[in-house]
This record gives structure tokens, sequence and C-alpha cells, in this order.
């Protein structure tokens, strides 16, 4: 059973930065696409950012986070990374990381973890 546990919300000001956590168990890790996506208060879902391919090898991101979030990942950890700078309060979410085996980079993902608010003050 594949099980995703999310780590490293919190408060921070505008201008700061955060680093969440993604530990992942049950599944062979370099195999399988890990993507990060948000959900804002009254809003859809929407992609942040992905690794896809063995190890990782691509990595995508949405607009807004080109240039200020990093995804990264350490297959023997079994942990995915996003790491996000220079935030906004537009940045204030839920933070949910996803694995897949086969998920495009945006989207078809199977597993879900719990979620971790982040949030950004003025």
């Amino acid at each position: 059973q594949v099980q995703l546990v999310e780590s490293g919300g919190g408060l921070v000001q505008a201008g700061g930065s955060l680093r969440l956590s993604c530990a992942g168990s049950g599944q062979t890790f370099s195999f399988y696409t890990m993507g990060w996506f948000r959900q804002a208060p009254g809003k859809e879902r929407e992609f942040v950012a992905s690794t896809v391919g063995r190890n990782g090898a691509h990595t995508y991101y949405a607009d807004f986070a080109e240039g200020r979030f990093t995804a990264s990942r350490d297959n023997a950890g079994n942990t995915a990374y996003l790491q996000m700078n220079s935030l906004t309060p537009e940045d204030t979410a839920v933070y949910y990381c996803a694995s897949s085996p086969g998920a495009r980079y945006d989207k078809g993902y199977d597993y879900w973890g719990q979620g971790t608010q982040v949030t950004v003050s003025s």
C-alpha cells in the first residue's frame, strides 16, 4: 500500500522560504512520477511541480512556480522535496504531494498525501 506523508508547511512572511517534504512508502520510489499540487480556499486544486521519469530525470513547473520553486527527490530516502522561495500571500494553500507509476507530469496521479498547510503573511 502506497502512503505519502507531507511535512514542512507553516506560517512564513512574504519573501520567505519553506521546504516541503513528502515521505513515501510502499512504492518503488525511483520508478514513480512525483508531483506537487496546491489548493487555496475557494479554488480548485492546481499543479505546482513534478519530477518525472526514472529517478526523476525531468522536472516540470507551473508558470507561477518557475524560478521560485524547486522540486527534487531522494530516491534512496524515498522522499520528495519542494523548495519554495520568494513566497507571496498568493502562495497560501494546502500543498499536496502525489505519486503514480504512470502519471503525466500534471495529471493522472493515483496516490495522494494528506496535505500540509502553507500560509504566507503580508
